[in-house]
């Protein structure tokens, strides 16, 4: 199961996150873009600039199109972390943290809250925001008819995900291996790439149930999207394969 150290595209961090152009690619580089974008779109949802959430909007709203959503969608869920007080981002980023804060999510028990209480404790505290991200998809992949069967698993399926990282965090020599793979541009198993990936994985079929609907030949018979939209979404594993090239 290739979950680790796969080259990321470099156009990865979303247009949301075009303030961090010229940064060198790592989990920093992610962090800084994300503490710009997070609070952007908050104010943009606060002066009621935009509908939230993104996949309750209507085909005649601003940012309806299928990658506004799908970048939106996830902003939404990782702004619970990025709310976690104390700011001890350590914990998602550095090598020699990443066992301390994968025990401490493979502790919390699941629980269904997006309505979330700060313990005071850094790593129990991300593992209760990353929680209700989850949750929070979950809530959305509801709102936008996403097929059952997807939603099914969301917890357990990332609980699976955390603990092969917790496997390869305990092998010698893991903290070289992962200064190796940022070296290289590519993606070691740091808590803030597990989380990130996988609100982006889950934000993608809720932007496609919105924007598609149960049908995606029938949107595509009926014109209501350009002719390309449907399989070049298909193929891109993030929101910024959909921007325009020129």
């Amino acid at each position: 199961m290739a979950l680790f150290g796969v080259k990321p595209n470099e156009r990865k961090t979303s247009k949301l996150l075009t303030d961090a152009v010229g940064v060198p690619f790592g989990p920093r580089a992610l962090l800084l873009a994300l503490e710009e974008a997070v609070p952007r779109y908050v104010n943009d949802i606060d002066q009621g600039r935009l509908v939230y959430p993104a996949c309750k909007r209507a085909l005649s709203d601003k940012d309806r199109d299928v990658r506004s959503v799908w970048d939106q969608t996830r902003l939404e869920a990782i702004r619970y972390a990025m709310m976690v007080p104390g700011r001890e981002f350590e914990l998602l980023m550095e090598p020699a943290r990443q066992l301390e804060m994968i025990d401490a999510y493979l502790l919390q028990r699941p629980h269904a809250d997006t309505v979330i209480d700060f313990t005071g404790i850094a790593s129990a505290d991300f593992s209760i925001a990353i929680l209700a991200g989850l949750n929070w998809l979950r809530h959305c992949a509801q709102l936008a008819n996403v097929p059952p069967a997807k939603q099914s698993g969301t917890i357990r399926n990332f609980r699976r995900v955390v603990t092969l990282a917790q496997r390869w965090w305990l092998t010698e020599g893991a903290a070289e291996r992962c200064s190796q793979l940022l070296a290289s541009g590519e993606t070691p198993p740091l808590m803030l790439y597990l989380v990130w990936s996988e609100y982006t994985r889950l934000a993608k079929q809720i932007a496609s149930a919105t924007v598609f609907g149960p049908s995606n030949d029938r949107a595509a018979r009926l014109g209501a999207l350009p002719a390309d939209v449907i399989p070049r979404f298909e193929a891109a594993q993030d929101p910024t394969d959909l921007l325009d090239k020129n």
